[in-house]
């Protein structure tokens, strides 16, 4: 890779790949065991009677205690131990999932969703950052995008809770997934260790290596300080707040949208929804990484590069998807935006690690996890309202890919405020 002109040679420490693979079984079971739930509600509420809302509630009360503690939770894995932190989520997220299937009442169902999001919270600023310690070169992307993959392999396998429950019990899923997420859990303590030192990454200057810096140093309100100086990550931050809104919008109302635009019934509208973009998205991450990784070797600034590459095809893509009313050009069209938006998501972290210290990596993407999941929950409502006001899905979608238009050039502002502090670390 280039760092200012200088070529420096990375080897990758032992294990690196290894770390990759099993975070992809982790995000694959913590994302598989929070969205199961959405698809076994009608066994759900045949044996414990609720409404409407008390049941969306279920799915509510994770993601606000989710948002809230993700900056935190990131805290903590600078501070401590990253694959302690890992292991010790899955293992509590594990437990409180095989504790679900004792809940009897409403009440108790409730606070284990709560107790869920509480751990885990801890979990994905850990693992990227983790990743980030094994991967510190043209690397990085590719990563990055098998570990977010394994997590759209979670969700798109929810429905096997749904399976499960149709032939058994609602309870019995839970029960299953959380003795595996337990034993695995124990398996990890085994295998799972942090990266070794900066002393395993030949030729990269002292004055870069800031992974050797105490530990103990590491404070809260410090790490906030030092993130929000900077003008790059409070970009950054919008940028995903932005994302954020974009992607639970598109996402949660494109089932209605099939629907309602051509005619579908709920399954098939369900199937076109699902089926078809969560392939499309995770050969997108696999794909953005694999070209950023491939161009950043020339080229510093390929982790933002690529991105807006993938946002302009996206932003054109949604726009005439909603425009269409043929349905097989609306999914094509909706396909080609779930393949390149995810050029964003494999880079997020390694352009994280170009605008904050290291020490905060974890801090730093816990706050983006926060603020995405609390204005995208946001996006969703609003989207709804917009529907109340007897406004078209279509212009929500075309308010979308402006919005998407929009981070194109929040992403430029990002490479400029880099250019401009003239940083010397490249990671």
């Amino acid at each position: 890779m280039v760092n200012g002109g200088q070529k420096i040679q990375v080897r990758l420490p032992k294990n690196a790949w290894l770390v990759v693979f099993l975070l992809f079984v982790v995000g694959a079971l913590n994302y598989l065991d929070r969205t199961m739930i959405a698809t076994m509600r009608s066994s759900i509420v045949e044996s414990i009677p609720m409404n409407d809302a008390q049941f969306g509630l279920l799915t509510s009360v994770f993601l606000w205690v989710y948002g809230i503690l993700s900056p935190f939770a990131g805290f903590l894995a600078d501070r401590f131990s990253r694959s302690k932190v890992i292991i010790g989520s899955l293992f509590i997220w594990s437990l409180v999932t095989w504790l679900t299937s004792l809940a009897t009442t409403y009440n108790q169902l409730l606070a284990t969703r709560a107790l869920m999001g509480i751990s885990e919270a801890f979990y994905i600023p850990a693992a990227l950052a983790l990743i980030m310690d094994y991967h510190k070169g043209p690397t990085q992307s590719t990563a990055t995008g098998l570990h977010i993959a394994g997590v759209m392999v979670g969700q798109s396998l929810g429905f096997v809770g749904g399976w499960i429950a149709e032939n058994h019990t609602w309870s019995y899923a839970f029960h299953i997934f959380g003795i595996v997420g337990i034993t695995y859990a124990i398996l990890l303590l085994f295998i799972l260790k942090d990266a070794p030192k900066a002393g395993s990454i030949e030729n990269i200057p002292l004055n870069s290596q800031t992974e050797n810096r105490a530990k103990n140093n590491v404070k809260f309100n410090a790490a906030i300080k030092d993130l929000f100086i900077h003008k790059s990550f409070v970009i950054l931050f919008i940028f995903w707040g932005i994302m954020g809104v974009v992607g639970w919008m598109i996402m949660a109302w494109l089932p209605t949208y099939y629907k309602e635009h051509f005619n579908l019934s709920q399954s098939m509208a369900g199937f076109y929804a699902t089926a078809y973009l969560y392939p499309a998205s995770i050969a997108g991450l696999l794909l953005g990484g694999f070209l950023s990784d491939r161009w950043s070797k020339k080229n510093r600034y390929a982790r933002i590069l690529i991105p807006m590459i993938g946002l302009a095809i996206a932003a054109p893509a949604v726009f005439a998807g909603s425009y269409t009313t043929v349905l097989w050009i609306a999914i094509l069209f909706f396909l080609i935006y779930g393949l390149t938006r995810m050029f964003v998501d494999t880079n997020l972290m390694p352009i994280l690690c170009l605008t904050v210290d290291n020490r905060y990596r974890a801090t730093g993407y816990g706050i983006l996890n926060m603020f995405a999941t609390i204005i995208g929950g946001l996006g969703i409502y609003a989207a709804g309202a917009l529907r109340d006001s007897q406004i078209d899905l279509n212009l929500v979608y075309r308010l979308a890919s402006v919005s998407i238009i929009i981070c194109i050039f929040l992403l430029w502002l990002i490479k400029k405020e880099i250019q401009r502090t003239s940083k010397t670390k490249y990671l």
